[in-house]
């Protein structure tokens, strides 16, 4: 187990980059936490999520956007369950003024269902927040300026939020499963299996990897 940890995010990176994966009828579920980009109303639509499609670690919302993240249980973005709260910036933001050299990022964590809690752990109630960060800023910086502790692997592949779950990272289950959402979301991931990445979870689970490896970067950085 702790081997296969420590090559996750080798192989769910190489998944991505070449694209290879099992179907659905073979794909292995994983529990982890999703990364999502909040949609705005718009043409009499309602505000919704998307799976990201870029790792939060690259990704730099403009100031009045809205991130999501979900402890979710999946083999297939396509049915990972996306935040329950919806990406309302006003909602979030409202309450925080504006300040030079800084944007204001909405921050929504959804710590999923009891369903999908690891073994003897329940899981929080959901929190929101609005998250003033330099403009430059990337989605895991505003993540990290608001939900601390993160707990992260060897690999720096992130595995915890605010101290969920307490441990375990990117799991393997069997049975169980995130509930369906309604909400649109762009395929951007894939998941490990027992032949390899799944097309539906790698970039999802290697985009957090890349959010773990923005954090000790600057970790460093700021030790420097």
């Amino acid at each position: 187990m702790r081997r296969a940890r420590r090559t996750a995010g080798v192989l769910l990176l190489a998944g991505a980059v070449t694209g290879l994966g099992a179907g659905p009828a073979q794909a292995q579920q994983y529990r982890y936490w999703s990364f999502w980009d909040g949609k705005p109303a718009a043409a009499g639509a309602a505000a919704s999520w998307a799976y990201a499609t870029e790792g939060p670690g690259t990704a730099r919302p403009a100031d009045g956007s809205v991130v999501g993240f979900r402890f979710t249980v999946s083999a297939d973005s396509a049915k990972a369950a996306g935040p329950r709260t919806a990406p309302d910036v006003a909602a979030l933001c409202d309450r925080t003024p504006a300040r030079s050299g800084a944007k204001r990022i909405g921050v929504v964590i959804d710590f999923g269902t009891a369903a999908d809690a690891p073994s003897g752990e329940r899981p929080p109630a959901g929190r929101t927040a609005c998250a003033q960060v330099p403009t430059d800023a990337s989605a895991g910086e505003a993540l990290a300026a608001v939900a601390k502790p993160l707990r992260y692997d060897a690999n720096a592949l992130l595995c915890g939020i605010a101290g969920y779950p307490r441990s375990g990272c990117a799991e393997q289950v069997s049975g169980g499963g995130a509930e369906p959402s309604a909400t649109p979301r762009t395929s951007a991931a894939g998941e490990e299996d027992d032949g390899g990445p799944s097309a539906g979870l790698v970039g999802g689970i290697g985009a957090v990897v890349v959010l773990g490896a923005a954090g000790v970067w600057q970790a460093r950085r700021r030790r420097g």
